[in-house]
């Protein structure tokens, strides 16, 4: 099976070890590159479908790579959800750590729900954090995927 030209980027710092495995999955399975972006070295599979791309520290460096190098049609996971806005931006998909999919009109939702939720903070209030990651959110992601890498490869 020939590899093909979509590209999957996961913006790695942050990405739970079980999302990649399953975005490691679905990528062998369909034969599609996949980028890990983190500014730390990560483990890959052993196979020319996977890389690993170590950016330097700094304030949206791996952001920015992947922005820089995605093309429009490409699958970002990440959970930022600037990153997620200029993607969509770009005319890529973002999928979240939990399956949600970022379009035009739900990632300027999320991204004016985040600066509300910043000013809070800066203003001194107790937001609290995300809940953290259950087996629920882990099957949403892999259904997600799944279905969104299918419409892609049409």
């Amino acid at each position: 099976m020939a590899e093909t030209p979509l590209t999957i980027w996961i913006d790695a710092d942050a990405c739970p070890g079980a999302i990649r495995q399953i975005v490691f999955k679905a990528a062998k399975r369909l034969q599609i590159r996949t980028v890990l972006v983190a500014n730390q070295s990560l483990r890959v599979p052993s196979s020319d479908l996977f890389s690993m791309m170590t950016v330097p520290y700094g304030a949206d460096i791996a952001d920015n790579t992947i922005v820089q190098k995605m093309i429009a049609g490409d699958v970002v996971i990440t959970g930022d959800i600037p990153l997620a806005a200029r993607v969509v931006e770009k005319l890529g998909v973002a999928i979240g750590p939990r399956g949600q999919v970022f379009d035009d009109s739900t990632v300027h939702r999320k991204l004016a729900t985040r600066n509300l939720m910043e000013q809070f903070r800066a203003a001194g209030v107790q937001t609290g954090g995300p809940r953290p990651q259950n087996q629920k959110d882990v099957q949403t992601f892999a259904n997600t995927l799944d279905r969104t890498l299918t419409q892609l490869l049409k």
